[in-house]
């Protein structure tokens, strides 16, 4: 039966006298940190960027290096890229931990396929958000918490699961609810998404624009009604809180007729394959494998695969659709250097 951890379930002496080392302060290092602190939790910082640097300083933290802050911390807290963590931490995590630490990641993927092998002699756990960092942070603030997964892969001391519980309280995670999983299988499932769902939602999306836009609809309202209008992430947003079939049963009964009536025609086998054989690629490790080539390249084929997205014409169209709309929007480059 699946454990869900609630607020009950975390009590804060469990990290008194306790430093938390935030090993990383990017998109979900810095609102752990920030989260722990507002908590009343003893957090210093390390990161090699210096905006980040100046960003953690402007806001009162202590930079350390790297090993210096595993030496100091008695739960450390690795929130670097996956890709980049293998090294880092076997350079200058491993060789300063102590016996009685706290190893605690954020995604299991290191230790899923291998990449890291902890001593015997710590704690290994997981608290792995399932939002985006800036709003592990917003939910915070705003007292609402967010859902995380969670696990001990090694409780050396015994008091793994107090500890792990008391960080997830003090990040927010339990006000939601944290919900227990063996630790390799949150690697396996958020890979999964990625890889099976994200391309599928992208290609339809896609499709679906160009289709409409070569058939004589204006871009912007295509654009518009697939997505930029905000419909379809509220659908998402009411099935986050009573299921899909409830929040389909919200919209006009001509669109139930529409989707239930033509279901079947998505009913693909090839596709129910390509699922499959994407999620046999990631419990196999090949895709690790795969990831851990590109890194070791310096992303080469990820710019060449972001280039050749970025040159379709249609997002021309969807920025066109977008400046449109919102004319006053922030705009951000989210694109790899």
């Amino acid at each position: 039966m699946t454990v869900i951890y609630r607020e009950e379930d975390g009590d804060l002496n469990h990290l008194a006298g306790k430093r938390v080392g935030v090993i990383g302060y990017g998109n979900l290092g810095r609102p752990v940190a920030l989260n722990l602190r507002d908590s009343g939790i003893q957090v210093i910082v390390s990161e090699t960027h210096e905006d980040r640097q100046d960003s953690a300083r402007g806001a009162g933290f202590p930079i350390l290096p790297i090993a210096e802050t595993v030496r100091q911390a008695d739960i450390v807290m690795l929130l670097v890229a996956d890709e980049a963590m293998p090294q880092i931490y076997l350079e200058q995590v491993s060789p300063n931990l102590k016996r009685g630490d706290t190893l605690v990641f954020a995604s299991s993927y290191n230790i899923a396929f291998g990449y890291i092998e902890p001593p015997p002699f710590v704690d290994v756990g997981l608290i792995a958000p399932r939002i985006l960092g800036i709003s592990v942070r917003e939910r915070y603030l705003n007292n609402e918490g967010f859902f995380s997964l969670i696990a001990v892969g090694q409780d050396a001391s015994g008091q793994a699961w107090p500890k792990l519980l008391a960080l997830a309280k003090a990040l927010g995670s339990l006000k939601a609810g944290a919900i227990e999983i063996v630790f390799e299988r949150e690697a396996e499932l958020d890979l999964f998404v990625q890889q099976a769902i994200m391309p599928a939602f992208h290609h339809i999306m896609v499709t679906a624009a160009q289709l409409l836009m070569d058939t004589g609809y204006p871009p912007e309202v295509v654009f518009t009604d697939l997505y930029l209008s905000g419909e379809f992430s509220d659908y998402l947003e009411r099935a986050a809180q009573s299921g899909l079939l409830p929040a389909l049963r919200l919209a006009s009964l001509t669109a139930q007729y529409g989707t239930f009536s033509r279901l079947e025609r998505f009913n693909d086998l090839k596709l129910q394959r390509l699922m499959e054989v994407t999620l046999e690629e990631i419990r196999d490790g090949d895709f690790a494998k795969e990831w851990a080539k590109e890194y070791g390249d310096g992303y080469h084929r990820l710019k060449r695969l972001f280039k050749d997205q970025n040159q379709l014409e249609l997002w021309d169209w969807e920025q066109q659709a977008i400046d449109l709309l919102n004319p006053l929007r922030d705009e951000t480059d989210d694109t790899i250097s």
